[in-house]
């Protein structure tokens, strides 16, 4: 599970990051209200944990973008502000919860991971196709097709946006921890195993290349 983390003191950051991978959860840090703008931009997260004042603006004020985008995405507000105005305000703004400085880790986690549990699905059906994010699995008619890691995030990506082509540069950023280590030929081996793994065998198409663009789903091919 991916989570967004939006704290401009740089330190704080950095543990909740090292703490939460340690869990098991992949990470994205922010110091500012425009870089979670373009986080939320261009990826999907399950939860993200913002804090109230950024150098730049309210981290409130990115809650109504991303409920915009996914009302399944999870919103926890951490600040300073320890009054009841600040956090009705807060959940009013869509936050899910309201933690106030200082927390001690642990707590922070289990109001996470509660967070989570409410989050709803993230399974995507697209008539006899079923994608399963959270368990991994991908099922067609009832049958379970073999597709694993990065393929299996890009076809999960892309079906989530399946009425946009998305570039080689998008679905890096979107999927790679660390895009600016990889090179964009990882998209057309990703690509390469989604079509021989479940189009080839299927007898379906699922990703079409859009010349000099990216990439679309196309399943089911429109008549």
């Amino acid at each position: 599970m991916r989570i967004l983390i939006v704290e401009d003191e740089s330190t704080l950051n950095k543990t909740l990051s090292e703490g939460l991978r340690e869990l098991g959860f992949q990470t994205d840090e922010a110091e500012s209200l425009k870089d979670a703008q373009y986080y939320v931009g261009i990826r999907n997260y399950d939860l993200v944990l913002t804090d109230w004042m950024l150098p730049d603006g309210s981290g409130i004020d990115v809650i109504p973008e991303i409920k915009r985008k996914s009302q399944r995405t999870a919103c926890v507000v951490i600040s300073a502000r320890d009054d009841h105005e600040s956090e009705i305000e807060a959940l009013k703004k869509g936050a899910d919860d309201y933690i106030c400085k200082p927390f001690e880790f642990d707590v922070l986690v289990s109001r996470i991971e509660a967070r989570l549990r409410f989050g709803g699905t993230n399974l995507i059906e697209i008539y006899d196709l079923r994608i399963d994010p959270d368990e991994e699995k991908v099922d067609y008619k009832g049958k379970e097709v073999e597709l694993k890691g990065k393929p299996f995030e890009v076809l999960s990506h892309l079906a989530r946006h399946r009425d946009q082509i998305v570039s080689k540069e998008q679905l890096l950023d979107a999927i790679w921890e660390e895009p600016e280590l990889v090179t964009p030929n990882v998209i057309e081996v990703a690509i390469n195993q989604i079509r021989q793994k479940i189009d080839k065998p299927l007898k379906i198409d699922t990703i079409e290349t859009v010349r000099r663009r990216g990439y679309r789903f196309c399943y089911p091919r429109k008549a």
